[in-house]
């Protein structure tokens, strides 16, 4: 008898420690937190903030662009799996919680290959051994060759608070969102990673003045401070608001394309008779139409009353135009009440709109009058990473809606 109990007194001990390190996560351990993540994207490895709320098992993750969150619509975690979905971009996280790690992918559903997905619990930046340079403010890029847009310079806008520095490049086809990073060993090391845009930039400071930077690992350019010399002699960034057109401006601007339920939406509809038309061209596979999307989202709310009218123009990848889940989740996820058409796949957007000038990124947008005559067009928009030309450029197009909408 006596062999008995000590065999049960040694045999409770036992079965706890191995609940303990079972499938090796902690006891009473989830995967909420705030995490130091990374994905590995053609063979480069970009670090990101990720943050994991809520009570298992019914959890939600975040990726971050500056102050914004990008927050999945719900999601699961039983035995150590752990399932986020964001379906607005048609992806979804999947991570294995073990030996307080994550491990896993994110799946990128019909746009590729899954990036590999690995996190660990985030720990406070060490502050730099010396002193940090001071690196804020504007700057230009001068391009050795014209971009694929035919841009000869881009900007880049940095904000700097000791080590800490957020930037964002601004091409004309939009940003790079927020690009977050500090300062170590005589380089600034900045990455975003949001669901999208991947990417990594270091950034150095010379000797003269300028900045050498290399993105990604293999893209080398330099950029000088707008008060440079070098920068006034530099050719300017394209202007948005100049880069696409119409072949004839006195000619009414036609569309005509299907809604979500086949019903077909023209310009010829008594809705768009008489009032002012913002045409968005959208997808939802592109980040800076993400960016967009609340902004027009909203301005439909202020001014519809008003006589403005919204039409966004989807051009999909074909493997979204068979079942259109990412579109009706990126309807929902911006709340837009705009009639949002399908017009056709990314590689036909040009033929789909003839009367259209270099319609080469997306968003694009074209501004139409009372009479149906297009008035205004913007390439591109500026996400809230830009700070100051962000809030600019929204009160410079607000503006020029006022002044048709008060035309008789």
């Amino acid at each position: 008898m006596r062999a008995i109990r000590d065999t049960a007194r040694l045999t409770v001990p036992v079965l706890f420690a191995v609940a303990i390190v079972s499938c090796g996560r902690p006891a009473g351990k989830t995967p909420v937190g705030v995490w130091d993540a990374t994905v590995v994207v053609n063979g480069n490895s970009v670090p990101f903030k990720f943050e994991v709320t809520g009570a298992a098992p019914n959890l939600a993750g975040s990726f971050f662009d500056g102050d914004l969150k990008r927050t999945s619509t719900g999601g699961q975690y039983s035995d150590g799996s752990l399932i986020l979905p964001f379906p607005e971009y048609g992806s979804r996280v999947e991570v294995v919680y073990k030996d307080d790690r994550l491990e896993g992918k994110y799946d990128r559903g019909t746009r590729g290959r899954a990036y590999a997905f690995t996190a660990v619990r985030a720990t406070p930046s060490a502050a730099p051994a010396g002193d940090v340079p001071s690196i804020a403010g504007d700057w230009r890029i001068p391009l050795d060759k014209l971009s694929s847009k035919g841009e000869s310079a881009w900007r880049m806008v940095v904000r700097q608070n000791g080590a800490d520095v957020s930037a964002a490049i601004m091409r004309v086809d939009g940003d790079t969102g927020t690009l977050s990073g500090s300062y170590k060993d005589g380089t600034f090391t900045l990455s975003h990673f949001s669901g999208a845009r991947p990417t990594v930039l270091e950034v150095t400071r010379v000797a003269d003045g300028s900045l050498k930077l290399l993105e990604d690992h293999k893209n080398a350019r330099v950029a000088y401070r707008e008060t440079d010399a070098r920068a006034k002699t530099a050719p300017e960034p394209t202007d948005p608001t100049q880069h696409i057109g119409v072949v004839d401006p006195s000619a009414k601007f036609k569309f005509s394309f299907p809604d979500l339920d086949g019903k077909i939406v023209s310009d010829t509809d008594p809705r768009f008779q008489g009032k002012v038309v913002v045409v968005s061209l959208t997808g939802t596979w592109c980040p800076n139409c993400h960016d967009e999307a609340p902004f027009l989202s909203q301005l439909y709310k202020d001014y519809h009353g008003k006589g403005l009218e919204i039409v966004a123009l989807a051009f999909e990848e074909p493997a979204q135009l068979k079942d259109l889940s990412r579109v009706r989740a990126f309807i929902k996820q911006y709340d837009i009440t705009y009639p949002f058409l399908i017009a056709g796949d990314t590689d036909h957007e040009a033929a789909a709109l003839p009367q259209a000038v270099n319609l080469n990124t997306f968003p694009a947008t074209f501004v139409l009058g009372k009479d149906g005559r297009v008035r205004a067009t913007h390439a591109g928009y500026a996400s809230k990473a830009t700070g100051e030309y962000y809030m600019q450029e929204q009160k410079e197009f607000v503006a020029e809606l006022d002044r048709l909408l008060a035309e008789k």
